[in-house]
Parts: structure tokens; C-alpha cells; sequence
């Protein structure tokens, strides 16, 4: 055989190579390594566990997300933040909302039985609001006298109930336990587990003693009417940033998020399970680009990708 004929042959071979592992390629992008049906960027249909203290700002979210894709379906779950890494622990989900990304041992366990590791980004701050009823004289707390209150009114600390979003395994009772009690345990007799965040804000609503904890996306627009009746019911504690020079009291509002003024500030995180470009990463691309960080802006949180510019104003 000629030295032109064997480089013909040859050439024939690796197209026909290149052929093949391009298929193989398209054919894993379509059906997804993990077995997963077959979407892409913009179609298809995955499971979402979300953190229900987060559910009014991920429902416009995704309301957003699945008119503009209209083969997309997002099938939400709305449950405490344990159950939601449960859900990604038992490859039930390709992608959950919580308040914080996975630690060394998490990303161990992901990386020996996925063989690839999950990723996370925080897309939003927010924070943990404190509320109290209309008839309450306290309106201005400190994170100590929170803390005396959830341990069961010690130091003086009047004997109110605490109210949480569920019993344990909440983002909230996470939070209260973690950044308010610093590693100490709540008084039980103090502490109420109402059903979810709205239960939170009726318990409050109806008991003078009672004292809640949400986040803040449930009470904290003052542009959603169904939150404005919220805040004629109950009232949005303003809480003491013992880390600035004035001793300030501060309330959950953007400019005192972005800054770290009030102290009760966590992020919102997104932790994705797909080494594809599949539905659940077009989903994050729209969050992270600027129509879904404004829409997070417009729920009163603050972006953290888009830069959240705050600028002092005189009104005429």
C-alpha cells in the first residue's frame, strides 16, 4: 500500500473515531452521567428541596424561571434544611436551597460515592427576623437578652415563648442555636414549634408573650401586600449591633444586611448535584445573572453576585 493510500486510511480511521466519541458525548450530555433523564439547559424536569424559611423569594424565582423556559419543570419541595441535605445525601434531588455550602467531610463523602464533587455558591443574603406582637413593649432587644429568653427567661429576661419554624432540624433553630445560644441548649419549656414560618407569624400574632424567628423574605418586603398585613399584626424587632462603634439598633433591611450591621445576617446557598449542563445548572445560571439576583434584590434581599450599591438620598 502507498504512503497515500495508508495517510487516506488513516484520516478515514479518525473521523470515524471522532464520529463515534462525539456521540457518545452528545449522549451523555442528554440523559446525564448519573442516569438522570434526559434535559438540557432550559428543558426537562428535575426535584429542588428548598429551605422553607427562603419559600416566598425561591417561588417568584422559579415562577420567573419557568415562563421564560416553558419546558422546564421544576418539581419544589419546600422542607427544614436537614431534610433538604437528606435529600441530596440519598440522590433524590439534583439541587437544594439551604443557608450554608458543605463542609470537608460532606465533600469527601460526595466525591468517594458520586465520584465527583457537588458544587455551591451562596446567591443571596438574608437574615433571621425577630418578631414580636403588636401589644409588645420590647421592641429593641439585644442578642444577650435573646439568648436569656431562649434559655428560659434567666438574668432577669421576661418569660416569653419562643416560636420556631419546627421542633429541630430548621435552618432557624440551626441559626438561634449556633449564633444566638453559641453551642448552649434552649430552655424547652420556653421554646414552641409552630408548623412552618406562617404558623410563626400567627402564634406571635395572637400571643403578647410570644416572641418568633423567621426569615426575613416572609415579612420583610414592604412592597408584597400579603406582608404589609403581616407587619400590621405583628412588629419586626430592631436588634443592637454590639460590633458597631454606636451600639446601633438595626433592623433586617438591605442596607443593614449588606453591611453585616444587623447581626442575625446568613446566605442563601445553592448545592448542585450534576456534572452536566443540565436543567439544574441552567436553573443556576438564571439566579446568578442578573434577572434572578433583581429579583432577589426586589424581595429585600441582598444579591450577592450583582453589586447592591447603597447611596445616601435627602427627601425634599
Amino acid at each position: 500500500m502507498s504512503k497515500k493510500n495508508i495517510s487516506l486510511e488513516m484520516n478515514r480511521f479518525c473521523t470515524w473515531v471522532g464520529a463515534v466519541l462525539w456521540g457518545v458525548a452528545l449522549s451523555c450530555h442528554s440523559n446525564g452521567s448519573n442516569g438522570s433523564p434526559g434535559d438540557t439547559l432550559s428543558t426537562g424536569s428535575i426535584r429542588i428541596s428548598a429551605d422553607e424559611s427562603f419559600r416566598p423569594v425561591l417561588e417568584e424565582e422559579f415562577k420567573v424561571f419557568q415562563s421564560s423556559h416553558p419546558e422546564a419543570h421544576l418539581e419544589v419541595s419546600y422542607k427544614p434544611e436537614v431534610e433538604c441535605l437528606k435529600d441530596l445525601q440519598n440522590d433524590s434531588t439534583r439541587i437544594i436551597f439551604v443557608t450554608r455550602g458543605l463542609t470537608d467531610e460532606e465533600m469527601a463523602y460526595y466525591r468517594s460515592k458520586l465520584q465527583y464533587n457537588p458544587s455551591f455558591k451562596v446567591l443571596a443574603y438574608d437574615a433571621v427576623a425577630v418578631i414580636v406582637n403588636s401589644a409588645s413593649p420590647d421592641t429593641n432587644l439585644t442578642t444577650s437578652e435573646i439568648a436569656d429568653i431562649l434559655r428560659g427567661g434567666k438574668n432577669g429576661a421576661k418569660p416569653y415563648t419562643a416560636v420556631f419554624d419546627g421542633l429541630n432540624a430548621t435552618s432557624t433553630i440551626r441559626f438561634a442555636l449556633d449564633s444566638i445560644l453559641k453551642g448552649s441548649a434552649f430552655d424547652p419549656s420556653h421554646v414552641f414549634a409552630a408548623e412552618n414560618s406562617t404558623g410563626v407569624i400567627k402564634y406571635v400574632e395572637s400571643h403578647p408573650d410570644a416572641i418568633g424567628f423567621v426569615g426575613v423574605s416572609w415579612i420583610g418586603n414592604p412592597e408584597d401586600t400579603l406582608q404589609d398585613t403581616y407587619r400590621e399584626k405583628v412588629h419586626i424587632a430592631s436588634i443592637r449591633c454590639d460590633l458597631c462603634p454606636d451600639k446601633a439598633y438595626t433592623y433586617p433591611s438591605q442596607e443593614d444586611i449588606l453591611t453585616f450591621r444587623y447581626p442575625f445576617t446568613r446566605g442563601l446557598y445553592c448545592i448542585k448535584k450534576e456534572n452536566y449542563d443540565g436543567l439544574a445548572t441552567g436553573l443556576v445560571d438564571f439566579l446568578e445573572y442578573e434577572r434572578g439576583q433583581l429579583i432577589f434584590r426586589r424581595a429585600y434581599l441582598v444579591p450577592a453576585i450583582m453589586p447592591l450599591n447603597v447611596r445616601d438620598a435627602q427627601v425634599r
